[in-house]
Order: C-alpha cells, then structure tokens, then sequence
C-alpha cells in the first residue's frame, strides 16, 4: 500500500453510512456560539484559522472510497485536497439575531444531506447575532466521528490552554488507490472476518444466555418499560426529511449539586430531566403519560484521545415517564440505567460493534431505506438522548472567544427526536434536533426540559 493511504471503515462506521436515507440523513451538527472582543474578527479571520489548522484535523481530509462491487466495507482515502470555498459557507441569521432565529437556521443546515462525493464535512459560518457575535455550525458526517473523537476534534480546531496551537498550510495530496489495491485489501479482510466469526457467534450466544438469566434472577419491575416494548407514542412516526433545532443552557455546577443531593450520577440526572420534560409533553400531545417509554442512549467503548471513528455502543435505558414526582423519576432512572449498564457488560461492550462489521454491503442500504420509509411502531426505542462531555476549558477560534456549545446526533426511524446534551466549561448545551412533523415549535421541548431541571433541583432542595 506503499504511495496511498487509507483505512477501513470499522462495521459502526458503516453502519451510519448505510443507514443514511433520503429521509434520515446521518450528519452530527457541532454548534459552537462565538463572541468576539476584537472587531476585526469575521469569515476571513475564520477561514484563515481552519487554513491553518487543517493538517491537525486529519479526518477533514478524508474521503470515501467505494470498493469495486461493493464486495467489502468502502475505505477513506486520507491526505485528500480540500476546497474551502466548498467547504466553508457563509449565512445570515435574520433580526433580532436571537436564539430562536439562530436555531432556525441551524435547522435548515441540518436538512440537507452532505455530498459523498467529497469529504463529508461542512462549516457554516452564522453572521447577524445579536451582541455582535456569530456561530460555526460544524456539519460532520456520523461515519467520520463519534462524540468522543468529535471533542477531540473540536479541542484541536479551538486554541485551548492545553491543546495543540502547530499551525501551518496544507500537506500534499496524497495517491489515489487503484481498483486492484483496492480489492486486495478486501480480499484480505475478510479472511480475517472470516476466521474470527466462529468465535464472535460463540460470544454472542454466551452473552445473550448470561443476560436472560440474569433478567430472571432480577424478576420484573412494573415501573420499568420491558425491552422490545416500547409504547406507540406522538414521539414516533416516519420521519420527515425536514429539520428543527432548539436550544437552551442549564447550570452544570446546579447539576452536579442536584446530583449529588438525588444520590445520583450526573448522566442519570440528565436522563431523568429528559423524562421530566417528556412526560410534559406527551401530557401535551397525547394527553396521557401511563407508560415508560425507551431511551437509546449510546456510550463510548473507547475514550481515548482519537479524533475519527465510532467506537460505541448502545444502552436501552427506561424513562419513567408515567411518574409525577421529581425526586422518584429521578431513583428509577438510577436503577433502570443500571441495570443497563449492568446487561450491556454481561453481554460484551464491544459485541454489537463487532457484529456490525458483517452487515452484508451490497444490500445493507437498500434494507435501511426500506426501514426508513416503514410505517409500523419501532418497538426497540422512543427516543435517543446523549450526554457527552467536553471540553473543560474555554476555547477560541482566532482569537474570539466560544461562549456555548451544541451538538446532535441522529434520528432514528420511526423516532425522530434526538434530546443531546454537551457541557462545556460551566454550562450543559441542550440541543433537540426533531422534523417538521413532530411538535408544533420544537422550543416546546427545550421549555419543557428546562422546566423538569427546575423540577428535580426543588426536589434536591437546590435554589437557582
């Protein structure tokens, strides 16, 4: 493989690439609020800094490569030319230049899916904030990174104290793969994939018998949503092509008091403020919250300082939506995440990766385009919400400060709300990226969760 480089997309990588429809695109929005002290500061200054930043941000120079009929997983080829008059974008975010107009434009970015035919990446650059200020809407397709390595991603685009500040222009372009490399490498894969299946099914068998006995062992609990059966809710429909994003910040010091008074971990109380938020809202909408409903909530199986790649998992975790009292969402959200955590150790965190490696190429798009398009119950899920943490430092983008940070992740089909929530130095980000489809203005959602904080910090006896 001397004179060319490239990699394979891992069976997680893939998946997100497959499971990309013309009604659920598969792109992760980055947002990162930025407020200038110096005047100067604007598109220019920003298309300089992403200049000279860009040998430190690797997978933006990434570019799919399909193998010859489709007889494997496609690769990225790195080191690829990046047109930044492509890439980086200009827009006007209409007066007064507030949250809500940012957000509606933020929707809009986040309509369109990216061109595959290119590195799978876009900066929108949001001028016409109020105060003076702007924002980046980073546009990076799921297949490139996760959460983990999109914060690490973003800790090197930011100048942080700690961070790398090497700049310079560009690298070469690096060789174009040939047809035959290209299927040598195939060839050699799967005869890995091959040799290592009898193991893998082996390990997924023993997995599932561990996990029903200990279900067993557990016995049932009626305020726990029992998996495979999730509720039929307004929450879940086929997804629309449209985007909506809302916003809001809380306090992460009111969040780690809050916590801490509950008895639990600040991931649960993210989970029990979304329940509290979503009950409001089926009340809302369906005028009734008589069940649990089912969270996917995905977790890293990797933290290390990568900046590419989805090493993760997913948790099914019960959100006890039918419950009135704050405090006691709160301990069953506790119990019902481990129990999660619980099962997803005792089946293997890495297992569905792995399995996901063997999804059959040639007609993995054409089944999720079917599923995407499939107007039946998903009894897997509701809803997806995430919790990520970022950076713990401020950063800066030439020199201007970053304020806030948002971010999203995907809709699901059949579950077109996606509640992500990403702290950043002093503050939780929430973002919820839905359809047009779903609620009438999808602020709804962001008053909604930010009224079930102010619920559990009374309960913890937290003042604001």
């Amino acid at each position: 493989m001397a004179g060319w480089r490239v990699k394979r997309l891992n069976g997680m990588d893939a998946m997100l690439l497959y499971s990309e429809t013309p009604n659920l695109h598969t792109h992760t929005l980055k947002v990162a609020v930025i407020d200038p002290t110096d005047p100067d500061f604007g598109f220019d200054a920003f298309r300089r800094h992403v200049r000279r930043r860009l040998h430190l941000l690797e997978p933006l120079r990434y570019q799919l490569v399909d193998i010859p009929w489709q007889l494997h997983h496609p690769m990225w080829q790195e080191g690829c030319e990046v047109d930044l008059d492509y890439h980086l974008r200009r827009v006007h975010v209409p007066a007064p230049g507030g949250r809500r107009e940012l957000d509606q434009v933020i929707g809009r970015v986040a309509s369109t899916p990216l061109d595959r035919s290119r590195p799978l990446w876009e900066f929108h650059f949001a001028e016409g904030l109020a105060g003076g200020r702007f924002a980046l809407v980073g546009k990076i397709h799921h297949a490139l990174a996760d959460g983990v390595a999109s914060v690490n991603l973003l800790a090197r685009a930011m100048d942080l104290q700690d961070g790398p500040t090497d700049e310079r222009d560009n690298d070469e372009a690096g060789a174009t793969a040939s047809a035959a490399d290209l299927l040598r490498a195939a060839a050699r894969d799967h005869a890995r994939q091959i040799a290592e299946l009898p193991g893998l099914i082996r390990e997924a068998t023993a997995g599932l018998t561990r996990v029903r006995r200990r279900s067993k062992e557990r016995g049932h609990h009626p305020d726990l949503a029992d998996a495979f059966d999730a509720p039929p809710t307004f929450l879940n429909h086929v997804v629309s092509p449209q985007r909506r994003f809302a916003s809001a910040t809380l306090s992460l010091a009111d969040a780690k008091a809050t916590a801490k008074a509950l008895g639990i971990t600040v991931n649960d109380l993210i989970l029990a403020t979304a329940a509290g938020g979503l009950r409001t809202l089926l009340l809302a909408y369906d005028g009734a919250a008589d069940r649990p409903i089912i969270a996917s909530v995905p977790t890293a199986t990797d933290k290390s300082g990568r900046i590419t790649g989805n090493e993760i998992s997913g948790l099914m975790v019960s959100l006890p939506v039918h419950v009135a009292e704050a405090a006691e969402r709160a301990r069953l959200v506790a119990l019902a995440t481990r129990i999660a955590k619980e099962d997803h150790e005792i089946m293997g965190p890495e297992l569905y990766g792995r399995l996901m490696a063997y999804l059959p190429t040639a007609i993995a798009p054409a089944a999720f385009r079917w599923l995407g398009r499939r107007d039946a119950p998903n009894r897997l899920m509701n809803v997806a919400v995430s919790s990520v943490v970022g950076p713990r430092e401020r950063g800066h983008f030439g020199g201007a400060a970053v304020s806030e940070i948002y971010s999203t992740g995907v809709l699901s089909p059949g579950a077109p709300v996606n509640i992500t929530v990403w702290s950043y130095v002093d503050q939780l980000g929430v973002a919820v990226l839905t359809d047009d489809r779903t609620f009438d203005d999808p602020h709804e959602a962001t008053d909604a969760i930010s009224a079930s904080f102010a619920e559990l910090r009374a309960a913890a006896g937290i003042s604001a």
